[in-house]
Order: structure tokens, then C-alpha cells, then sequence
């Protein structure tokens, strides 16, 4: 698709999502909201698609008590299935949060183990899960709204898109994010921007998992999974009033992810962290249950391997330098405190950090550095070989730069490796030759 202009790859795209879609799920024109509308979270239970069973199930239910609830059969998968899906399909007409619509994939899965063998598939049988556009499912595109990586789709899965059907989840959509997923609100010349649920018009939905945040707020997912280096997990999660995690680098695996950024990006510059959105705390903490028990490091290294350590530290920044956090904040900070310090079984230190207002600016602009830290012409050039343009925000963001010479000059012996290591000790230091 490399030779297509933008436009073209943007309609093919639509189209192949819109036949994906259940249209006989999708509202009516007429009951769209009109522009004074502004709030439309009532629309899919309101607007008589959903049946009451099906409004009752997308509406009481928690990850684990609607497993528990598939697995006493008081529902099958394959009706939990079909109500998400049917929910996702209107929550897609009213924000624009869906990329790809795996409806068909998901209907056939979602009781397929169950009918075969008479058991249920893990302790997540049968709950429709949503992941962020980012993330490679075999067979589907992940554009990350870059039209050039249209009509491209994985070879293979993600690990956390195997750990998560092994577990018995049904993954039945992908979600839309900004383009090339560097900005904090989550809009590309593919799938349109993301809108807010709660205010169309006047709120963002956050970035750069915007179009999770917003499904599982309208409870078109169970919970989703999205991606986080600077707040993209957090920023959406707060934005559409739902909760998101941001677990520590090398948690939970993040092979498997397309960026649109060359493949060392992530490793010279600031490395995403994978983690769930849920609507309530214990969801993310079942989430991370269920990654903690996958024992995922035995098919990704980089991922920490559970090795027994007791000893852990753990900084406290009860604030950046230059903004009190909200007293709601500071209460949850002071309470996490004391419960580290009284309730945990394993000897923890805290540590207060004081990051004085210098010091922060400082790693602010440092960080930002990093983002780009192999220049962005791998991302520029993809993005501009289809003729589209930068969306508004990283249009005076993003720059192509040059940051080492070419050819790169490599010292030709050990002796005169030696000598530019030694220029730049110290007078007077006893550090030895690095050869």
C-alpha cells in the first residue's frame, strides 16, 4: 500500500471496518446525538439495541464476578460476547474508539473450548477483552493511524495478547489512538479523533490510549489494555472518569508492539509499559493477577523473572516542585504511605524524594529529548510516503534530525580507544585503562 495516497488507504480502511461491523447493531441515523448533545453515555443502553438482559450484563458486572457468573453458566460466552460486541459497535458510532472490529473471530471463539473438551478455558473464560491498535494480533492490522502500515497485518500475536486468550479472554476489538501514538489526544487521519463520551465537543479523550479509555468507560469492553510511557494509560484513564495502571518497565512483556518508530527506538529512548484499564480498582488488580501467574518471563527475557527478593525500595514524591497535587491526591499518597509502612509482609524502605523545581525542568527537558532520541526520520518518512500529513499536534513537535555523523567514526585499536577514554578522566583520578 506503500504507493497509495493517504486518502485512498483512509477510505479502504473505513470500509473494511464498517463491513466488520454488525450493522444491524449500529443505532439509526435519527437517533444520533445532535450537536447540542454533549453527554452521550446513555445512548447504548437508551437507545433499544440492547435488550434489558443485555443492558444488565455490560452494566453490573466486574471482570471477575462476570467470569464467576460464565462459569455457574448463568450466562454463555458466546451471549456475553455478542452483547460487547453489539455495545462496541454503538460506542464506535458515537466516539470513533475502534480500529479493528474482530466481532467474527470473537463470536467463534468464545464457546469453542467450552463446547469442545466441557470445561471452561482459564479463570477469564469467555470475557470480551479490548486491546490498544498498538498492540500485533495475527492476521490484523496495526496502523497506529499511519496509513502507510494499512493493509499490513501481524504475522503473529504479542505475548500479551497469548497470555491473555490463554487465560480464556476473547479479544474482540483494537482501539484507536493518535497518530504514530506520541501525542495526548488520540485523533489520525484514519479513524478520525476519538471523542470524549461524557463532553463531545469540549473534552479530550486523552492519549495515546484514547479510544480504550473511552470503549471500556462505555462499557463496550470488560477492561482493555493499553500502553503507557508518559501518561497514556493514566492521562485517558482520568479524562473518561475509569482507572489505569502504569506497572513498572519489564512487568509485563512489550514485544510484539507496533510503533511506527524504528525497531531500536524503544530501546535508546523511553520504552512503553503495558497495562490495563478497568473501571474498577480490583479489575486491575485481577489483570495483574493473571499476568503475575502467566509467568510470562519464560517467553520474553526482558520481562522480570519472580525471584524471591525481600528487599524492595520504594520513592515517595508527595510532589514534582511546582504543582501541589489535589488534597484527594495527596490523601491516597499519605494512605499508600502508611500502608507500606504497616501492613506489607516484605521489609520495604521508603524513600522521599525532594525534586526541587530546577531539577525537574531538567529531567522534563531531558525526557523529551529521549522520546525522540534516534531522530524521528524513520517516523517522518513513513508517515510522509502516503502524502499524509502530521496531525496538529505533532506537526510542531515532531522534526527529523541527524543526530550522529555518517559514516559513524569507530577508533581503530585499543591504544586510541584508550586515549579518548583517558581524556576525559579526571586530573589526578586512578581509573585504569579500559583494555
Amino acid at each position: 500500500m506503500g504507493s497509495a495516497d493517504w486518502e485512498t488507504i483512509r477510505d479502504r480502511k473505513l470500509e473494511e471496518q464498517q463491513s466488520r461491523t454488525g450493522q444491524a447493531w449500529l443505532m439509526p441515523q435519527s437517533q444520533l446525538s445532535s450537536d447540542n448533545v454533549l453527554d452521550v453515555t446513555d445512548l447504548p443502553r437508551s437507545c433499544g439495541n440492547l435488550s434489558s438482559r443485555e443492558v444488565y450484563i455490560t452494566d453490573s458486572y466486574d471482570a471477575s464476578r462476570l467470569a464467576a457468573a460464565i462459569r455457574a453458566k448463568t450466562y454463555t460466552a458466546i451471549e456475553v460476547t455478542t452483547t460487547y460486541c453489539k455495545r462496541a459497535a454503538i460506542a464506535n458510532q458515537l466516539t470513533s474508539c475502534l480500529t479493528g472490529c474482530l466481532f467474527a473471530s470473537a463470536l467463534a471463539r468464545a464457546d469453542a473450548h467450552l463446547d469442545r473438551t466441557g470445561q471452561t478455558l482459564g479463570p477469564l473464560h469467555g470475557l470480551p477483552i479490548s486491546v490498544k491498535d498498538t498492540f500485533d494480533a495475527k492476521g490484523i492490522d496495526s496502523s497506529v493511524g499511519i496509513s502507510a502500515l494499512a493493509f499490513h497485518p501481524a504475522q503473529e500475536n504479542a505475548p500479551i495478547i497469548d497470555t491473555l486468550l490463554a487465560a480464556g479472554t476473547v479479544i474482540h476489538c483494537k482501539t484507536n489512538v493518535p497518530q504514530s501514538m506520541l501525542a495526548l489526544d488520540s485523533v489520525n487521519n484514519i479513524f478520525g479523533r476519538v471523542l470524549n463520551p461524557r463532553n463531545q465537543r469540549q473534552w479530550t479523550a486523552g492519549g495515546s490510549s484514547g479510544g480504550e479509555a473511552v470503549l471500556v468507560a462505555m462499557r463496550g469492553s470488560v477492561m482493555g489494555v493499553g500502553t503507557d510511557v508518559g501518561g497514556s494509560i493514566r492521562i485517558p484513564a482520568f479524562v473518561n472518569g475509569i482507572v489505569g495502571f502504569k506497572p513498572g518497565k519489564g512487568m509485563i512483556s512489550s514485544k510484539g508492539l507496533t510503533t511506527g518508530q524504528s525497531p531500536a527506538a524503544g530501546k535508546v529512548g523511553l520504552e512503553a509499559c503495558v497495562g490495563p484499564i478497568a473501571r474498577t480498582i480490583e479489575d486491575l488488580g485481577l489483570f495483574m493477577e493473571i499476568i503475575e501467574n502467566s509467568r510470562m518471563w519464560e517467553i520474553d527475557a526482558d520481562v522480570k523473572a519472580e525471584d524471591g527478593v525481600v528487599d524492595q525500595e520504594i520513592g515517595i514524591l508527595p510532589s514534582d516542585g511546582i504543582t501541589v497535587p489535589l488534597p484527594p491526591i495527596t490523601s491516597t499518597l499519605h494512605r499508600l504511605t502508611q500502608t507500606l509502612q504497616t501492613q506489607t509482609h516484605k521489609p520495604i524502605t521508603l524513600i522521599a524524594l525532594n525534586l526541587v523545581t530546577t531539577g525537574f525542568s531538567k529531567c522534563q527537558s531531558l525526557a523529551s529529548k529521549v522520546f525522540s532520541a534516534e531522530g524521528s526520520s524513520h517516523l517522518l518518512s513513513l508517515i510522509s510516503s502516503t502524502s499524509s500529513p502530521l496531525i496538529p499536534w505533532l506537526s510542531s513537535r515532531l522534526r527529523s534530525k541527524t543526530l550522529l555523523p555518517s559514516p559513524i567514526s569507530v577508533p581503530s585499536s585499543p591504544e586510541k580507544m584508550n586515549s579518548l577514554h583517558n581524556c576525559c578522566v579526571p586530573s589526578g583520578s586512578t581509573t585504569k585503562s579500559i583494555y
